[in-house]
């Protein structure tokens, strides 16, 4: 199957502006939810996952399914530059999908004018897992 990539962000919609005080006149274009997935697991240190995702973004929401329950461990939170982005889970079992909360949801609404590298950090766990992280790209807010 073949795959088509963006620059975007990608808008919908189909009144870009608005022309009046009723509906079908307003503005009503909004932007595409994106998703990155990556096959991660933890030993101590924070590792590398490959899910970047662009300067100026919006994390809407942060999930893992775990295929190999974490062991070894007290927490298991989500990190990005070294800041904490999630509250941090107890040992994760297997077969189970975590959905993370915003540890500063300022962090979440705009994840800064740089790239971000999400990843896993786990105090002593050792598992792996499917991160997967949704945002709007682009999306430009301030908390």
């Amino acid at each position: 199957m073949g795959t088509t990539t963006f620059t975007g962000p990608i808008k919908a919609g189909n009144v870009l502006a608005t022309s009046g005080t009723t509906v079908g006149k307003l503005a009503n274009v909004g932007s595409v939810v994106m998703a990155q997935s990556a096959n991660v697991q933890s030993q101590v240190a924070a590792r590398a996952t490959g899910v970047v995702i662009p300067a100026n973004s919006q994390i809407t929401n942060i999930t893992m399914l775990t295929t190999v329950a974490f062991t070894g461990a007290t927490t298991l939170g989500v990190v990005a530059g070294g800041t904490g982005l999630t509250v941090a889970k107890a040992t994760i079992a297997i077969d189970v999908r975590e959905v993370f909360s915003p540890l500063d949801g300022d962090l979440w609404v705009d994840v800064g004018s740089s790239d971000v590298e999400i990843y896993i950090k786990g105090a002593n766990a050792i598992g792996t897992g499917v991160l997967t992280v949704e945002y709007i790209q682009n999306n430009n807010l301030t908390a």
